[in-house]
């Protein structure tokens, strides 16, 4: 009920396994798989407990083993039952030793000198059925070695000394005591190289040309080999101190090769790759390969000035060599190609030693590969150097130096290492912050504010090269109430001590493959088990974090959904509401998790680049979804947008517009997205689909391999129509040309077209600053809801309302800015109230009468009757909303196929398949017959979600491909089921938001369907407590409209959408016996809350699952049953389940042990 856990972390880790066949001693077989285990194979753990299982790890808890352990694995048949599972730890089961200093325990002990915390893990449970456990064992072991490359050892260190299970006893071998006869608890352990050996890796022979053939044409991914019969035989043949090629060997059949060059063109890399992060990783240390890096900034004093230089002075810079010549050779060498079975992919890192060893002499060494091309295991092991801005070559760069795999020890920090510490952070941004809580750290173990701290740093031969600060979550209720983490962990399994922050991390790049490492120590060394990082978005100031780099955090942490918030009564609730630490507003962040269970846990690093173009609602749900993978790493999500995320500005100053209330500025902080899209700033003015890049406004170029455009619809400068208005001239005698035409002149300095919160918040600006202290009229044009939004908001910063004057174009055909005429009525007399004055049916014809229009002082319109002339000292313009013309011509230009819209199927595809569209951008083509709907009839955060869904598949290896739909299904309009929702502060100071179901954009679509007198009504417009439901035929709500004087609580009624009214507290019948006076407070009563929690949806779907397995169950004529008693005290269960499980948001309702039954 209410799975605490949903989130397997099983996704990369399971890609790389593959179904095998096992025998039972007896010779029986099964196929299985070895993948993560989840919390739902608790219960077949707990049934392959034995009492010889107990004897040897203690009394177990499956959930909490699970839950702890830093790699949890499970032996699966075809039809998911757990045959066998192991659990490891970085530490001895129990307490035989405080997990913080096991290795000097052991070594004080047991003959485990070559056991440390990066190559050594611990068994704390092996359980298999009987007949299949020697083949388990051995699979698992086998399955784990695979997966995690440093992994040499596996212990088995146990105080319960009893005998082991045959299994287990082949398996393990025993330690030797190095203190007596009689070891103080069990000690075995297991090699790496008796169930997975490293790959031998030797020099390629002339005789090995027919197997690499043979894989080259397996793996498909070398043409130049396949095409070219003879050029891997040149290669081999040609083998030079500067050449080399290598295969590796599995019992002497060879399962891949690689090629290595000291040609590398380092101009080129350098003109495409960014460098500057990563500086310091291409000085040349005059050292041995056993040496480790200097720090950032540090250099020696022996060093001649010449003897150390960055990447770029290589190209231009002579060097001294060791006898004082000068040499320009550079230090570099690359991988041309690798090559290896797709089953051993796993262990491609192997190649790493022979590598080093080939080029003895040379520091760098340089992967180049295809942005598209899944990343092998081996590239999680290098640094990724990110791409500049200007650079179009779709390759990714990665990069190692032999430094970086040397063995890291973490250890805690100590005062001696401050001044290398210093040194470390040297140059690195708020490095005084992170020295400042250093030294707190040093004298109190405890900031300023009294919360305690934790320092550790990370080292090579004594060298310190990272260093990690971590302190106290002092707000875990609050970030357990507000971000989902019990998507991740059993949070009643973590004590409030074992949750920390990451206050500052700093790692030298050359070592950013062992972040999980350091992270796993520290969680380890610190007794913690789980850790938090929080990114603030860059206007708050709050970070104050000393963080290099952020990328290696994330590669780690998985990111953390925000969730929905009730909405609280908090006066009328008084001491029943939630602990102040929840319903206190903190500043907004996006929160990243580590625990130890994902410690060890793989993601998929996606280097497709991805480009978005506009930040509309859509654009930032598809971003979303990708960024909230837990198991993907996207690399290159680039977002085009004239002004950047809109929740870089405040909502408060800028209330021009309506909303759809899909993303306020404080959604958007809490997302990751500020950290995970690059934001390139300009307007899409040209797409190259040869060359697969968009043209950007400024002459940039930003490649593509996947296009997706949701630029939406914006308001366009009105052109005004020229006539001449000295003869009487009205709308109908108008040409149809002149008033759809487009407006190229000079565009006055006091006119403003408002599309987003950029050009809202610099109308403000200028309205403060030159408008609202003068007597100059105001006018708005248009005809939607934004012309009343924007009234509102000119009478809110004190322009009188005789000042203002509302000039609406001519409407469509039954067309209104409100979905229900009381509002609308109400609305209208506030403005007539106001004093503003309103101009229907008006079309603009002139500017300053045909004269230079800056800055425009008149305007002149066209109407039904008399011409109007109006004096303005400013006008706002909300007219003419539709695709804008760079767009427009970016579309045409590429040969897109558009049709006022740019046309797509149901799948999101263009004419173009690298190229998608979303959004009100677009219409389905005209094969759909289907005019009348489009995404424009959406919830724009919806249709961006399918987006996501539909390309998903494209680069995560989890997911199954989609299937071409069948040609029937592909001329079906999609149908989307949520809410759309609209909403505004308008003039009378009414707060406003309409929510419904989809219609379609014309009159041709089925009208809706309410139930007969199903419209509940309570309140009046005029006196701003209107607020209407109707329900639709199956009694659902299905529409809501609120006009309100006092604030809404949008959040709670959002949640009402699609509800039942019985579920509502049988809201029709109380309604038509008069008990609901005021749905305002009809709503606001505590009953309620627990329909707003975000987790309601997940108990009525269970609550449906239970109801329906137990009527499927029954027999006889099912109209005429009624739920029994049985049925009646689950649901109850269920629901006191739900209650009790969220009491930290939900603490009004009585708390009631569930019922036990016998």
């Amino acid at each position: 009920m209410l799975c605490e856990f949903p989130y397997s972390p099983c996704a990369a880790f399971r890609y790389y396994v593959t179904m095998r066949t096992i025998a039972s001693a007896s010779g029986e077989q099964e196929t299985v798989a070895v993948r993560r285990s989840e919390s739902a194979d608790a219960q077949g753990i707990d049934s392959l407990i034995s009492p010889s299982t107990q004897a040897v790890f203690g009394r177990v808890n499956a959930i909490h083993l699970l839950e702890k352990a830093n790699l949890a694995v499970t032996l699966a048949n075809e039809s998911n039952h757990v045959l066998a599972h192991a659990s490891f730890y970085d530490h001895p089961v129990g307490d035989l030793v405080d997990q913080a200093h096991w290795e000097s325990y052991l070594k004080k002990h047991f003959s485990t000198q070559k056991c440390t915390p990066l190559n050594t893990l611990f068994l704390h449970l092996f359980v298999a059925q009987l007949n299949f456990a020697t083949a388990c064992v051995k699979e698992i072991m086998r399955a784990v070695f695979n997966a995690i490359a440093e992994l040499e050892y596996i212990c088995l260190v146990t105080p319960h000394i009893g005998d082991l299970e045959p299994a287990l006893s082949e398996t393990f071998e025993p330690l030797q005591c190095l203190t007596d006869s009689n070891p103080p608890c069990l000690a075995r352990i297991c090699h790496r190289y008796v169930h997975c050996p490293r790959l031998h890796v030797r020099q390629a022979r002339v005789e090995d040309h027919d197997d690499m053939m043979c894989i080259s044409e397996e793996q498909g991914n070398l043409p130049t080999v396949v095409d070219q019969p003879y050029f891997l035989a040149q290669l081999i043949k040609d083998q030079s101190e500067k050449n080399h090629i290598a295969v590796c060997e599995v019992d002497g059949v060879i399962v891949g090769f690689i090629s290595l060059s000291a040609d590398v063109d380092l101009k080129e890399l350098h003109n495409s790759f960014d460098f500057s992060e990563v500086n310091d990783l291409y000085k040349v240390q005059h050292m041995g390969h056993n040496e480790p890096a200097s720090p950032a900034g540090a250099r020696d004093e022996s060093e001649k000035p010449g003897q150390v230089q960055t990447f770029a002075s290589q190209q231009e810079e002579p060097r001294l060599d060791e006898a004082g010549e000068i040499s320009k050779k550079p230090k570099v060498f690359r991988f041309e190609f690798l090559v290896i079975r797709k089953d051993y992919e796993m262990r491609s890192v192997d190649f790493i030693p022979y590598v080093i060893k080939c080029f003895p002499d040379l520091d760098f060494c340089t992967i180049t590969v295809p942005t598209l091309l899944p990343e092998i295991p081996l590239l999680q092991s290098l640094l990724r150097v990110p791409p500049r801005a200007t650079s179009l070559l779709l390759q990714e760069l990665y990069v190692f130096h032999p430094i970086g795999f040397m063995p890291l020890e973490v250890r805690a920090a100590l005062a001696e290492d401050q001044p290398a510490i210093s040194d470390l952070v040297k140059g690195l941004t708020l490095n005084t912050s992170l020295l400042q809580d250093l030294d707190h750290y040093y004298e109190a173990r405890r900031a300023l504010n009294g919360t305690p701290l934790q320092a550790f740093v990370a080292q090579v031969n004594s060298q310190i090269v990272g260093i990690l600060v971590i302190r106290d979550e002092q707000d875990i209720e609050y970030i357990r109430a507000h971000y989902n983490i019990e998507n991740f962990i059993y949070f009643s399994h973590h004590p409030h001590e074992e949750h920390a922050q990451i206050r500052h991390f700093v790692l030298k790049p050359s070592f950013q493959h062992v972040t999980k490492h350091l992270f796993k120590e520290v969680l380890r060394l610190a007794h913690r088990s789980c850790l938090y990082h929080r990114i603030y978005p860059p206007y708050h100031k709050q970070e104050n974090s000393c963080i290099h780099h952020l990328d290696f955090i994330l590669n780690c942490a998985v990111p953390v959904r925000p969730r929905r918030q009730i909405i609280y009564p908090l006066e009328e609730l008084g001491i029943n509401a939630p602990c102040k630490q929840i319903t206190e507003e903190q500043a907004p962040f996006a929160l990243s998790l580590l625990s130890r269970k994902l410690s060890m846990e793989p993601k998929v690093t996606v280097n497709a680049r991805v480009v978005v173009v506009g930040a509309s609602d859509t654009a930032l749900s598809f971003l979303e979804v990708l960024c909230f993978c837990p198991h993907l790493r996207f690399n290159n999500l680039t977002l085009i947008s004239a002004h950047g995320f809109r929740g870089d500005y405040n909502h408060e100053d800028t209330a021009f517009l309506s909303t759809s209330h899909a993303y306020s500025s404080r959604d958007v902080a809490q997302l990751p997205l500020h950290s995970c899209v690059s934001v390139v700033t300009g307007k899409m003015v040209g797409i190259n689909r040869k060359s697969k890049h968009v043209l950007v406004s400024g002459s940039r170029k930003v490649p593509y391999d996947y296009l997706v455009l949701c630029t939406g619809l914006q308001y366009q400068m009105p052109c005004p129509t020229g006539v001449d208005l000295s003869q009487p001239v009205t709308n109908s005698q108008l040409p149809s040309q002149s008033v759809h035409g487009r407006y190229t002149g000079p565009i006055p300095s006091n006119l403003f077209t408002l599309n987003d919160l950029h050009d809202c918040a610099a109308a403000r600006r200028w309205l403060c600053a030159n408008f609202v202290e003068l007597e100059d009229d105001a006018v708005v044009y248009g005809s939607s809801m934004d012309v009343y939004t924007t009234v509102q908001a000119l009478l809110g910063l004190g322009v009188r309302g005789s000042r203002i004057h509302l000039v609406l174009p001519p409407a469509e055909p039954g067309a209104s800015c409100f979905s229900d005429p009381a509002v609308e009525q109400a609305v209208l007399a506030a403005v007539e109230q106001a004093g503003v004055k309103v101009h229907c049916n008006c079309l603009l014809a002139q500017m300053n009468d045909g004269e230079h229009p800056d800055p425009l002082s008149r305007v002149s319109f066209t109407t039904e009757a008399e011409p109007l002339r109006l004096h303005c000292g400013v006008f706002i313009n909300l007219s003419n909303r539709r695709v804008d013309y760079d767009a427009f011509r970016s579309i045409s230009g590429s040969f897109l196929v558009f049709d006022g819209r740019l046309v797509i199927n149901s799948a999101f595809c263009t004419s173009d398949s690298a190229i998608y569209g979303a959004g009100p951008l677009t219409k389905f083509s005209c094969s759909y017959r289907s005019e009348e709907w489009s995404h424009a009839s959406f919830s724009s955060r919806e249709v961006g979600r399918e987006l996501a869904a539909i390309l998903l598949p494209l680069f995560d290896p989890t997911l199954a491909s989609s299937d071409e739909p069948a040609p029937e299904a592909d001329r079906l309009v999609p149908q989307y089921k949520e809410a759309v929702v609209r909403g505004g502060k308008l003039p009378g100071g009414y707060h406003y938001l309409h929510i419904s179901r989809p219609c379609a954009t014309s009159g041709t679509a089925p009208p809706v369907k309410y139930l007969q007198d199903r419209g509940l009504i309570t309140g009046r417009a005029e006196t701003g407590n209107y607020f209407c439901l109707h329900l639709d035929c199956n009694e659902l709500v299905e529409t809501l409209t609120c006009c309100s004087l006092k604030p809404l609580a949008v959040s709670n009624y959002l949640s009402l959408y699609g509800k039942h009214q019985q579920l509502l507290g049988q809201l029709l019948s109380r309604y038509h016996r008069g008990l609901i006076h005021d749905l305002y407070s009809f709503f606001s009563q505590s009953w309620c809350l627990a329909i707003y929690h975000d987790r309601f949806s997940d108990l009525q779907l269970e609550l449906q699952q239970l109801s329906a397995t137990c009527l499927k169950d029954r027999t006889g004529d099912m109209d005429d049953v009624l739920p029994d008693a049985a049925l009646r005290a689950t649901l109850r269960s269920s629901a006191v389940n739900y209650l009790t499980f969220n009491r930290n948001l939900l603490p009004m309702f009585a708390s009631v042990e569930p019922p036990q039954h016998k």
